[in-house]
């Protein structure tokens, strides 16, 4: 792996667009390529970013060997089949919530990182906020009582 972490984006979306640029504000860290059904959308994403390079197909995305991790930014729909084509061809990936459709899918990439013996996360990076690991406390506590049901925007 080189100085700067290298991350391929599967998907051309909102999701990834901000993803991309929070990326260009951290100097260890770099938008190497990405990929999108069309190599019109990748070549217009990878244009705003420094040796971005666009793939017409997730395939050859993964297939980089300069990437050192992918971010899956596609539908919710097709984040197991992304997730999975990733992790097979040699990949850490970092999945945008929600992971997946059904547990079914999560075994599936859970169990595809383990025997590939890579790193798979859910992008819910909320839950280690200060403020959560509050509210968890408070809720541990049973100061309020017994609550059945949280819920948060």
């Amino acid at each position: 792996m080189s100085t700067k972490f290298n991350w391929g984006i599967i998907g051309t979306g909102g999701i990834a667009n901000a993803f991309a640029k929070d990326l260009s504000y951290l100097k260890d860290h770099s938008v190497a390529a990405v990929g999108s059904r069309t190599i019109n959308n990748a070549q217009q994403f990878a244009s705003k970013y420094s040796g971005c390079v666009g793939y017409a197909s997730y395939s050859e995305l993964v297939a980089d060997p300069n990437l050192d991790g992918i971010y899956i930014a596609t539908p919710n729909n097709f984040h197991v089949e992304h997730t999975i084509l990733a992790l097979d061809a040699g990949k850490p990936v970092l999945c945008e919530k929600p992971f997946a459709i059904n547990a079914r899918e999560v075994e599936l990439m859970v169990n595809t990182a383990t025997q590939n013996q890579l790193t798979l996360i859910e992008a819910m990076w909320t839950r280690f906020l200060p403020h959560i690991e509050i509210v968890r406390k408070i809720i541990d506590s049973d100061v309020l009582g017994n609550i059945h049901t949280l819920q948060a925007d």
